[in-house]
């Protein structure tokens, strides 16, 4: 018992003493201030007297945003994503009545226009219902369409005084017209037409498909009196396309 109150005693014994006063170089007591960090500090006097360190500004560390700058963004000014695709869906819309409506009057500067959606929609349903009567032809689609294209380009180039006939105008034009066929297509899938019923229509079809083409070309490029010379070609090519159809 005597060994373990002496342990006792010199673990309860402090082995240093620390002084906590305040030296007397420093000459006195520390005065602490109180900080009020709603306060705003004036770094012109820190500038002023020399100093060149940082401090923290909380706007420097601000990244300013492009989406919502208004000086380095523009796009109130950006057109539509339709009209940079080059689609624009009134001049499809005034195409498509045109088409359904031959005696329709339109703008010459909408059927000069090069719009290729409406055309490529129209080829892709064209197959899609020769594919659905178990007709895999999209090969002669694009092959006959591509000649057809270029032949009525080279033949309204000799007929018109124009010198403004653009190929995609003259394919945008022949790719709309197409629209008949399509449905002659569509009745195909679930009608036969090769009886004196898909005589007709087919007829009817090929007569509708000329008079819309050739009204639309007399209209884009002002050939007056020369509507019957531009259906008879273009009542052969969808004669062509009729064909495809029926057989």
């Amino acid at each position: 018992m005597a060994y373990d109150q002496q342990n006792y005693n010199n673990w309860n014994t402090p082995q240093d003493s620390y002084n906590f006063d305040m030296p007397e170089q420093f000459g006195g007591e520390l005065n602490f201030q109180s900080f009020d960090a709603s306060q705003n500090v004036d770094v012109s006097n820190f500038a002023n007297a020399g100093y060149t360190g940082s401090y923290y500004d909380p706007n420097a560390y601000a990244a300013p945003d492009p989406i919502y700058d208004g000086a380095n963004s523009d796009f109130d000014n950006e057109p539509p994503l339709l009209e940079e695709l080059g689609i624009n869906p009134n001049h499809i819309l005034q195409k498509t009545l045109s088409v359904l409506n031959p005696l329709r009057t339109t703008d010459q500067t909408i059927l000069q226009d090069t719009d290729l959606a409406g055309p490529l929609v129209f080829c892709l349903a064209f197959g899609s219902f020769l594919l659905l009567s178990g007709k895999v032809h999209f090969s002669y689609i694009y092959g006959f369409g591509v000649f057809g294209c270029i032949a009525f380009w080279a033949l309204l180039k000799v007929m018109t005084t124009q010198d403004s006939v653009n190929i995609g105008a003259v394919t945008s034009v022949l790719g709309y017209c197409l629209l008949p066929i399509v449905v002659l297509s569509g009745v195909n899938v679930l009608f036969t037409l090769k009886g004196v019923f898909g005589i007709v229509l087919t007829s009817v079809c090929i007569l509708w498909c000329s008079a819309s083409a050739s009204k639309l070309f007399v209209t884009a490029y002002s050939m007056e009196h020369q509507q019957i010379l531009v259906a008879y070609p273009c009542a052969l090519l969808y004669g062509v396309f009729a064909l495809i159809t029926i057989f």
